[in-house]
C-alpha cells in the first residue's frame, strides 16, 4: 500500500520547511541487470540531496565534529513509485520539516526526467556526543542555533 498522505506535517507557529534539490543521471554501476536503478541506491539518491541540505542550514560533518555532535539515522523508509533507468536524468529533493525535538525529520523525493514521481521517503535522525556518546534528549546547541537561524528566515532568503 502507498501512502496518501505527507510523512511529516507543519505546525501553525512551524518555520516553513527547507528543501534543496540535486540533478544527476543514473550511471550503469547503479543498475541491476535489466538496466533499472537497483532498489538499495535510492537511500544513495536521497543522501545526495540530504548533504547538500545540511551544508545549507549550517550542519555539515565539520560543523557536527566541531560541536563533538554526531547524528545518526535511527529511521528510514522508502516507496517505490516507477522505475529509473540507465542514463535517466533524475531529480531529488530534501526537505526538512521544524520539529521542537532533538531530532531531524526529513522528506524526499525523486522525480524522473519526464516529470513522474519515481520514489518518495524519508529519515529520521537522533543527536549523541561523539565521544561520549550520551543521548541528547534536549536539542543540541548547534541545531538550536540553527533553529533560531530558521525562525528567523535565513533559510528562505
Amino acid at each position: 500500500m502507498r501512502r496518501k498522505k505527507e510523512y511529516f506535517t507543519c505546525g501553525a507557529n512551524d518555520p516553513q520547511p527547507v528543501s534543496v534539490s540535486v540533478s544527476r543521471r543514473v550511471a550503469f554501476s547503479e543498475v541491476d541487470a535489466m538496466a533499472v536503478a537497483w532498489h538499495g541506491n535510492y537511500l544513495r539518491f536521497f543522501e545526495a540531496a540530504h548533504t547538500e541540505l545540511m551544508q545549507k542550514i549550517g550542519l555539515g560533518y565539520e560543523e557536527y565534529y566541531a560541536a563533538d555532535l554526531a547524528a545518526p539515522m535511527v529511521q528510514s523508509h522508502v516507496d517505490y513509485l516507477s522505475p529509473l533507468k540507465l542514463d535517466e536524468l533524475f531529480t531529488v529533493t530534501a526537505t526538512m520539516y521544524f520539529n521542537e525535538g532533538a531530532r531531524l525529520d526529513i522528506a524526499y523525493q525523486i522525480t524522473g526526467e519526464d516529470g513522474r514521481i519515481c520514489a518518495r521517503g524519508y529519515t529520521v535522525q537522533m543527536f549523541f556526543g561523539l565521544h561520549d556518546h550520551e543521548v541528547f534528549i534536549l536539542v543540541p546547541p548547534l541545531v538550536e542555533k540553527m533553529h533560531n537561524r530558521w525562525r528567523n528566515g535565513e533559510f528562505h532568503e
